[in-house]
């Protein structure tokens, strides 16, 4: 389950500046009380990293005792520090004694956020979804685990969204909607009102898909892929490339 700390403190007022928050080499001879590893180290993960320090501070805040380190992770580091954060392997980041121990995946391909995801469940590793202070999120929405939520996203009401979501920048969800499990928006993905996304899928930046309704909703397949600047206006079928204005199947050939 996500950290239930994390939902109460969220609505509390913005954090003071989490600029000065320093992240240390691993410590050897004291126990801490928690740590978050994000995966990934690519632009996207550097990207979230901010919101990440941002989102757990407040936790910092509510809870000045707390001791806590935050950690890029990638399977073989070719360094040790990335934008001032410390860079470790997956091994190291499990063999850190804490508390508690949570993870995201700021990793674009899903099932590899998927693999990576049931790995550490299985190892005793917390999801934490995280969400940017100017993201905005409305009412009676349903949001699974290990969800990132970026700046200046916004969720409507009575979405139905699945574990692993991904929203970057600009990106929006309107009612009604339902999206399964590790679906991945790029930025300035315009998502309206009931439409239904089934796991896997990507959306590219600046697609714009297309109102369905709640006895006909339009549906993007499992596995689909719909391309960048597309503009949706009927079902894609699983496992489908889809591009242009309006989006139609890629011919690879």
């Amino acid at each position: 389950m996500p950290c239930p700390l994390l939902k109460s403190v969220y609505l509390s007022s913005c954090p003071r500046s989490y600029k000065n928050l320093k992240v240390s080499k691993i410590m050897i001879n004291d126990k801490l009380k928690m740590i978050f590893g994000l995966y990934g180290a690519g632009g996207f993960a550097r990207e979230v990293m901010p919101v990440v320090t941002e989102y757990i501070s407040i936790v910092k805040q509510a809870i000045e005792e707390e001791n806590y380190r935050i950690y890029f992770i990638e399977t073989n580091p070719s360094k040790v520090e990335l934008n001032g954060y410390s860079l470790i392997s997956e091994e190291e980041f499990f063999n850190i004694e804490c508390d508690d121990r949570y993870f995201n995946i700021a990793i674009a391909e899903s099932k590899v956020r998927e693999r990576i995801a049931k790995q550490c469940i299985k190892k005793g590793a917390k999801p934490m979804s995280i969400k940017s202070q100017k993201s905005v999120t409305y009412v009676k929405n349903e949001i699974g685990e290990g969800a990132i939520i970026c700046a200046y996203s916004t969720i409507t009401s009575n979405a139905r969204i699945g574990k692993f979501f991904h929203s970057n920048i600009y990106s929006y969800v309107a009612h009604d909607c339902v999206i399964g499990d590790y679906v991945t928006f790029a930025p300035n993905v315009h998502c309206n009102g009931n439409v239904h996304i089934k796991d896997h899928a990507y959306i590219g930046a600046g697609a714009i898909i297309k109102q369905g309704s709640s006895e006909r909703p339009l549906v993007i397949g499992e596995g689909a892929v719909v391309g960048m600047g597309a503009v949706v206006t009927k079902d894609v079928p699983p496992y489908t490339t889809v591009i242009g204005n309006p989006a139609k199947p890629h011919n690879k050939e």
